[in-house]
């Protein structure tokens, strides 16, 4: 027994000795952020599984889908959905836009209407169109699937907004979804579709562009609401565990904010707390 204590402790001595050479002492804040977060991850995944339904605020965007598919479908025209310009297949945000690209195909695989999804980018168009297909298929409806409608257009930025403008005048669509990555073609895309009474729906996570969404389409998804819309609309329970997550390390890192502030507004000399 002796000897076996010995040989478990020896080896954690010896590296607790060793610990000045292979660790940084600058970084063991980020190390503790690190933990943290990951805590908290695991905390509220596994209370997901354990609590079930997280309740999430109302979004008004998101809360739209179902009338801006429905809009499409009683007026026989077809729905429009755009990635942007900016983002290629590795950023959040189209990953996020090809999640809600999934739901928006369920649902109009169901209503049989017609979806068009131009982009920019070769990869996006194959990943797009293995999504809206498995949509289509876990519908129920597999022979509404038009491989054609999913179509790549141009990689120059403008010669995609020029494209997609000639889409949305030629087809009319009663509805557009504009989720993704933005750059100077949003506000051009947007004016097109108000052009032809279309309800728009817009996300992104560009300041800039989201000035021009919120004065000219009907719904914006604002920064983090377009991360949080996959998990809203599918109610995946990982998924709103992430996002729940987010939250928490926002208010931690806003309390540590006000208590830094304070900190560095007190004077350590004086006799403050005498009184």
């Amino acid at each position: 027994m002796h000897s076996l204590i010995y040989m478990l402790t020896l080896p954690t001595i010896m590296l607790l000795l060793a610990l000045p050479d292979w660790i940084h002492p600058d970084r063991l804040l980020v190390l503790c952020v690190a933990l943290i977060t990951i805590g908290i991850v695991l905390f509220t995944t596994l209370r997901s599984e354990k609590v079930g339904e997280h309740k999430m605020r109302e979004i008004a965007g998101l809360k739209a889908v179902e009338e801006a598919i429905g809009r499409a479908t009683e007026m026989a025209r077809p729905l429009l959905f755009t990635p942007g310009w900016g983002g290629d297949i590795q950023r959040p945000t189209t990953i996020a836009s090809l999640n809600i690209l999934s739901h928006v195909a369920s649902k109009t695989a169901d209503y049989d209407c017609q979806l068009i999804y131009p982009t920019h980018d070769p990869v996006i168009m194959a990943v797009a169109q293995e999504v809206v297909q498995e949509a289509y298929a876990r519908a129920g409806q597999p022979e509404r699937y038009v491989p054609d409608d999913i179509q790549y257009v141009s990689s120059s930025q403008f010669g995609y907004a020029a494209a997609v403008d000639g889409l949305i005048t030629r087809k009319k669509p009663a509805s557009i979804f504009m989720l993704g990555t933005f750059e100077a073609e949003s506000l051009i895309l947007a004016e097109t579709g108000n052009s032809v009474g279309a309800i728009q729906i817009a996300g992104t996570d560009s300041t800039i562009q989201l000035s021009f969404f919120i004065v000219a389409c009907d719904y914006t998804l604002i920064g983090e609401e377009l991360f949080a819309a996959s998990g809203y609309l599918s109610g995946d329970k990982s998924i709103l565990a992430s996002v729940r997550a987010q939250d928490m390390m926002k208010i931690l890192i806003a309390a540590v904010l006000l208590i830094g502030v304070v900190w560095a507004t007190i004077d350590p000399s004086s006799d403050w707390w005498r009184f």
